[in-house]
C-alpha cells in the first residue's frame, strides 16, 4: 500500500484531532452516560457499557477504577467519576 500524502491543512487537522484526543472521548463518555441513563432494553445497555469500557481504556483510566465502574455498571458512578475527570482529576477518583 503506498503511502498517504496529507496536504499541510490535512496535517494540521489531523495532528489537533490527537491532540486534544482526551477532550473529544471526555465528550464521547458524557454522551455515553446520558444515552445509559435513557436505555430501555438490557441489550441497549449492554452496549453502551462496552463503548463506554473502550472510552475509558483510550482516556487512560486506571485500570482498578474501570473495573469497579463496570463491575457494578452503576450510571451514577460513572457520571461521578467523569465529572471529575472533566474538572482534570483524571486517576485521582474515589471509589
Amino acid at each position: 500500500m503506498a503511502k498517504q500524502e496529507y496536504s499541510k491543512h490535512q496535517k494540521s487537522i489531523i495532528s489537533g484531532y490527537y491532540r486534544n484526543m482526551d477532550t473529544i472521548m471526555l465528550g464521547k463518555l458524557a454522551e455515553l452516560v446520558s444515552e445509559l441513563f435513557l436505555a430501555e432494553t438490557d441489550k441497549k445497555r449492554d452496549r453502551l457499557w462496552d463503548r463506554a469500557y473502550k472510552a475509558m481504556v483510550n482516556l487512560k483510566v486506571p485500570p482498578a477504577i474501570i473495573e469497579h465502574i463496570t463491575a457494578k455498571e452503576d450510571v451514577q458512578i460513572l457520571a461521578k467519576n467523569l465529572k471529575e475527570w472533566q474538572s482534570g482529576k483524571m486517576g485521582k477518583t474515589k471509589k
